[in-house]
């Protein structure tokens, strides 16, 4: 579904993604490990297109996407759940899963897809004419996720869902997604727990200094002496 090739992007002149390249697969979940400043964001942000790739090609549906602007990109099913939910707070929690719905050209199942949404997330129901900035974190996130389900994608892409939020609501989200998968998404993860996303995926990406430096099935990594030195000590048990 998703095929990047050599991708190249930063900040100013900082060069943040070095060559990365990957491959998701229609139906499973992917996940990009990496310490804080390994390129993670700045890769999810440049197939979003919120960043400009500097170099390299990311194909998606075996067509090339990288200078298309970031609503065509919605509009073909590729959507970003941003770092700290990106949730428009002065806007009511209706309001905002509506505007998860604003590239899309027909209109007729808007109101049945809110539905859907509201049936995976009761909160956000009950919540509804509340304003978004007075949910809690784990509400916000589930809003975020439900906003992004609005634009029908076909590839989410999560940059780090479970950052700030308690235990209870991490394996909420994390079952979220697991149910998201067996409903025929396809997932894009980066997480900040490398535990609980090797637990999760299907495959794996380890990012340094904004280079892919591993790649492979998730439990495999996840059994690495290596992989657990880097990032897995101290981080809970599998």
């Amino acid at each position: 579904m998703l095929e990047v090739e050599e991708l190249r992007s930063g900040y100013g002149r900082v060069e943040a993604l070095k060559a990365a390249s990957l491959e998701v697969r229609q139906g499973e979940i992917v996940a990009l490990i990496g310490a804080n400043g390994a390129g993670k964001s700045t890769l999810l942000r440049t197939l979003a297109g919120v960043l400009r790739a500097w170099a390299g090609r990311i194909r998606y549906d075996g067509q090339r996407i990288e200078t298309l602007a970031p609503p065509e990109r919605v509009r073909r099913g590729l959507v970003l759940v941003p770092e700290g939910r990106g949730i428009l707070a002065r806007m009511t929690v209706s309001e905002n899963l509506l505007m998860g719905a604003y590239a899309r050209r027909e209109t007729a199942m808007i109101e049945a897809d809110v539905a859907r949404v509201v049936s995976r997330f009761p909160i956000l129901g009950q919540r509804a004419r509340q304003l978004a900035g007075t949910l809690s974190g784990g509400e916000q996130q589930m809003l975020a996720i439900g906003r992004a389900l609005m634009a029908r994608p076909r590839l989410i892409m999560l940059d780090e869902p479970s950052l700030g939020l308690a235990p209870l609501m991490v394996r909420q989200i994390m079952a979220t997604l697991a149910e998201l998968r067996a409903d025929g998404r396809t997932i894009l993860l980066v997480e900040q727990n490398a535990r609980q996303a090797l637990q999760l995926a299907d495959r794996a990406y380890i990012l340094r200094t904004g280079q892919i430096v591993a790649s492979g099935e998730a439990r495999a990594l996840a059994a690495s002496p290596e992989i657990q030195a880097a990032y897995l000590r101290g981080a809970g048990g599998m």
